[in-house]
């Protein structure tokens, strides 16, 4: 049985819209402040929320293993129906515990968590930090987009907070190497809406 994940709320009523607006937003004009932190050869990649999978296929096309981890049972099949060869690997999950990748610890090279921190609570928020600060390998990557403004699609929504995050990637060994502000929708009338852009990076070396 799915298991009822509150950040999904409004999402499986608006299926198709969600896939029509996925699929008009080019992966490379969305994540082009994340690009340069992207793994040069092929890596362990996670991506969280995944959606319908287009980031991570295209991850997959790049050559790197990937992990999409999304809780909405039509958006998985979707993705698996839309991408069939990309060799993704999806997982039932949802932050902030992600209990389904225990025994994952270590292992990514970069995550990609892109519209999804204002659907859990600023308490899960906190903790979804320190829980992907456990699974990113020594000098890993975690690039996080954060949506603020009114709600969309999604009815359940919490503010974000740049600042925020930050300190608290801090506590868990995560430096910041790229802040961005009030970064504008891509989506046509969103003006209201806009985004931080963060890349975090686990202290130490890769072996």
């Amino acid at each position: 049985m799915e298991q009822q994940v509150p950040g999904t709320e409004g999402y499986a009523a608006a299926g198709q819209r969600f896939v029509a607006a996925t699929l008009a937003l080019d992966f490379r004009e969305l994540h082009q402040d994340f690009m340069p932190f992207f793994p040069q050869t092929p890596g362990y990649i996670l991506d969280i929320g995944a959606g319908i999978g287009r980031d991570a296929a295209t991850f997959a096309g790049m050559g790197h293993s990937v992990i999409a981890v999304e809780p909405l049972v039509s958006f998985r099949h979707t993705g698996m129906n839309m991408y069939p060869a990309s060799g993704v690997e999806w997982i039932d999950d949802a932050l902030p515990a992600l209990r389904m990748l225990e025994g994952m610890e270590d292992r990514f090279d970069f995550i990609l968590v892109s519209g999804v921190w204002h659907h859990i609570c600023p308490e899960e928020q906190q903790a979804a930090v320190a829980r992907t600060a456990t699974l990113l390998k020594p000098g890993g990557i975690l690039a996080l987009s954060l949506r603020n403004g009114p709600a969309g699609v999604g009815g359940h929504v919490f503010p974000t907070n740049g600042r925020q995050t930050i300190a608290t990637a801090g506590q868990y060994g995560l430096t910041p190497l790229l802040w961005l502000e009030h970064q504008p929708s891509m989506m046509p009338g969103k003006q209201a809406v806009y985004w931080t852009k963060l890349v975090l990076k686990k202290q130490g070396d890769k072996e």
